[in-house]
């Protein structure tokens, strides 16, 4: 469904990823570990057209992408929760769902496709006429997720979704996150808890230092003593 190939890029010069090759194949949770500063948040900022790009391409189900507005990449079928600001926190949970539905404009099922969202997170439910900043943490993140599934994609991008949850909210989304992709939404997920990532990825990579140092199984990376990987990575 995705792949890249010989990926440079950054932020205006500054070059941040250096030949990293990856793919995403349809029907998948596949997960990107690394340490702080390894270059992962660049890596969906670079799929969703908020990085320079300096060389290489990105081709999302046999087109490429680069170079196309987030606007159009939302339009080809990928979506984003980034980590941070992935909210509107002075509308309500509703509003916040009605926004993440806007390309699709006067379209009669977005209703229905809020109550399909509050039967898979019924915890924000609950809060739907609040404004998202009364909002826990987890719902929160909860609610950055359900608003990027409002504009059906068939890829989603997610950004260390459970970073500053309890451990219980964070298996709980974790949980959710793999129900979305059986319900038949592809993944890719940048995560900093890797055991919590590993049990349920099917494939994962490593990035150190703006570089792909291992691809492999989920089972395998949890074989694998990861945090040596990592040092060993940015001394290379």
């Amino acid at each position: 469904m995705l792949k890249i190939s010989c990926l440079r890029s950054g932020y205006g010069k500054m070059v941040v990823l250096h030949e990293v090759d990856m793919e995403v194949r349809d029907g998948e949770i596949v997960v990107v570990l690394g340490p702080n500063g390894a270059g992962k948040t660049t890596l969906l900022n670079s799929i969703f057209g908020l990085a320079t790009v300096h060389g290489g391409d990105i081709v999302f189900e046999g087109r490429s992408i680069l170079g196309m507005r987030p606007f159009d990449i939302v339009k080809a079928g990928i979506s984003y929760a980034p980590q941070l600001d992935n909210v509107f926190p002075n509308l309500t949970v509703v509003e916040n769902l009605l926004m993440g539905s806007f390309i699709r404009g006067d379209d009669p099922t977005v209703r229905r496709d809020i109550e399909e969202i509050f039967n898979l997170f019924p915890e924000i439910e609950r809060r739907k006429n609040q404004k998202a900043k009364t909002l826990s943490g987890g719902e929160r993140q909860m609610l950055a997720v359900a608003r990027a599934l409002m504009s059906r994609p068939k890829m989603l991008l997610l950004d260390e979704p459970t970073a500053g949850l309890s451990p219980k909210a964070g298996s709980t989304l974790m949980r959710k996150i793999r129900e979305i992709r059986d319900r038949g939404v592809t993944i890719l997920l940048v995560e900093q808890n890797v055991k919590r990532a590993l049990e349920i990825a099917d494939r994962g990579y490593i990035l150190v230092s703006g570089r792909v140092v291992k691809e492999a199984s989920a089972e395998e990376l949890g074989k694998v003593e990861i945090e040596k990987l990592f040092l060993v990575g940015a001394r290379s």
